[in-house]
């Protein structure tokens, strides 16, 4: 039997036996392959990243977040599907990733399922007639906008508001509630006074929904140099050390934080 030479060799002698655990480069090759394939399939098929541009969420979410979404959660299912991906219906209080024929994809949060009778009051939801528990909504003092603190409206009162969306609110209002009609949801921001959600353009239809938020995977301090009005672990303080600035780019305490 020959006996390996050079590298090899020397690494026999150190090690007998080590050789045979290594990998051979087509075997090394295959596994790097299957490792991006199954990435791939991750990526298009389950899960896809995200980046938060606006303040609408917050605080849940802030601007230079990274997310990744669950892309299936809440597609159509059927018998076979429901045996391989753990399908389900949208509830009251999911984040959920939409796209708005407009503005393109939003992230909101969901408080009116089909059958729902919504009020809004002083910026509050009630569902037939009952507060919601909003521990995730957060409020600024400002000037009073009718739109957004008193919902539905009785009359066109907002030039930000959609005519037609007016038109269709006008149809589903009863006794001071909006019904929200099978097959749609109604969305707002957690960000309540800094919100461009469904109190200005109506319902998100199920079929424009594709995906649930699962993660904060990144966060970027101050993205594109950009400024920010509020929240403390956007703040630098007056540290100047070498670290500080080499580190202060990222939101690092944010890095895999469960997103609800």
């Amino acid at each position: 039997m020959s006996t390996p030479s050079g590298v090899a060799g020397m690494l026999e002698r150190r090690w007998p036996g080590l050789l045979q655990l290594l990998p051979t480069f087509p075997e090394a090759l295959a596994s790097l392959l299957r490792t991006i394939v199954v990435a791939l399939f991750v990526l298009t098929f389950l899960m896809e990243p995200f980046l938060i541009p606006s303040e609408s969420m917050e605080r849940t979410l802030l601007v230079g977040d990274f997310l990744l979404s669950n892309r299936q959660v809440f597609a159509p299912s059927d018998l076979v599907g429901r045996w391989i991906l753990p399908y389900r219906n949208v509830k009251r209080g999911d984040i959920i990733v939409f796209y708005h024929p407009q503005m393109g994809l939003l992230v909101k949060r969901v408080v009116g399922v089909p059958g729902d009778r919504l009020r809004i009051v002083h910026g509050h939801v009630f569902v037939d007639g009952s507060a919601l528990r909003e521990p995730y909504a957060h409020f600024e003092p400002g000037a009073a906008d009718p739109a957004v603190d008193t919902f539905p409206q009785k009359r066109y009162s907002d030039p930000l508001v959609d005519p037609n969306w007016w038109r269709q609110m006008e149809r589903l209002t009863h006794n001071g509630q909006l019904t929200v009609p099978k097959g749609d949801y109604f969305v707002l921001g957690d960000n309540r006074d800094h919100s461009d959600d469904s109190r200005f353009w109506g319902f998100v239809p199920k079929r424009a929904i594709l995906a649930e938020p699962l993660v904060i995977y990144f966060s970027v301090d101050r993205p594109h140099g950009e400024g920010r009005r509020y929240a403390a672990n956007d703040k630098l303080g007056k540290k100047s050390d070498f670290l500080a600035r080499l580190t202060g780019f990222a939101r690092w305490s944010r890095i895999f934080r469960v997103v609800h």
